[in-house]
């Protein structure tokens, strides 16, 4: 927002959860008014009982960047989904779509046995995806043995096929704090500001209007998950909080591990000032 005062720019998301209409508060959507300021893209596109895979959103983001620069503009993709970035620059693997049924049953093992027991039979099929996935990513467990019994292969045998470029060059920036603990402390009050923001209302509504399942990718973001729980009994208000924040945590963390694991990433400090006075 700063850099669009200063140059042509127009903003593409890069957030696997800012693409579903109605997650608001627990996504930090721009609002109405920020969006009216500077022109965003790839924000709202589908109800969140529908989902959106990774392939999409890099076609719709290459389909943004170009039409951004036919116009003479700049396009700026911000966002904190490491998968997406990943995907963009570095194409994608042959592997098979999502499958309703096989993730259902998933779903269901999950609920009868446990995610660790997930993990540990992702460990037994695809050793080497199931070291570099943690054992409460339940989404990664989720699509890795998905693969394994759609197709029989281990998702590690899968990736790294052929891969198609880009069809323009990228500068990368990444904000990177510089304590954890007051990392820890920024993201205990920012989810402690969307809950007096109506996180729980907005989650409410959305259970009210759409046929939401837990297992649905939109409800599977951080924040939501730990709310529906909520809702559900499963937690109490103080369990919900403490869940969601270290679930924020973990994620700041896997994030961290993806920057440290991207060579073309250019870190900065956590600060927005200095990163608009450095990008030309």
């Amino acid at each position: 927002m700063a850099l669009a005062e200063r140059a042509p720019v127009e903003l593409v998301s890069m957030d696997s959860a800012q693409v579903y209409r109605g997650l608001d508060v627990g996504t930090a959507k721009p609002s109405a008014a920020e969006r009216a300021r500077v022109p965003h893209h790839l924000i709202d596109l589908l109800d969140p009982d529908r989902s959106y895979s990774t392939g999409r959103w890099r076609v719709d983001a290459i389909a943004a960047v170009r039409e951004i620069l036919s116009r003479g503009k700049i396009p700026l993709i911000v966002g904190g989904t490491m998968l997406y970035y990943r995907a963009l620059v570095g194409g994608l693997d042959a592997l098979p779509q999502a499958d309703p049924q096989v993730r259902e049953a998933i779903d269901a093992d999950a609920a009868e046995r446990g995610w660790p027991a997930l993990h540990a039979e992702l460990e037994r099929v695809d050793p080497k995806s199931a070291r570099r996935i943690a054992p409460g990513d339940t989404q990664r467990i989720q699509r890795a043995l998905e693969v394994w019994r759609l197709t029989g292969k281990p998702l590690s045998a899968l990736q790294g096929g052929t891969r198609s470029s880009l069809p323009f060059a990228l500068k990368a920036f990444a904000f990177v704090p510089a304590e954890r603990e007051a990392l820890h402390e920024r993201i205990a009050r920012r989810f402690d500001a969307m809950l007096k923001a109506g996180l729980v209302d907005e989650v409410k509504r959305l259970r009210g209007r759409y046929r939401l399942t837990l297992g649905m990718p939109s409800m599977r973001a951080v924040g939501y998950r730990q709310v529906w729980q909520y809702l559900e009994g499963e937690l109490d208000e103080q369990v919900m909080r403490e869940q969601a924040i270290a679930a924020t945590r973990q994620l700041a963390k896997r994030q961290l591990t993806w920057l440290r694991s991207f060579t073309d990433v250019e870190a900065v400090a956590d600060d927005a000032a200095q990163l608009a006075a450095r990008i030309r």
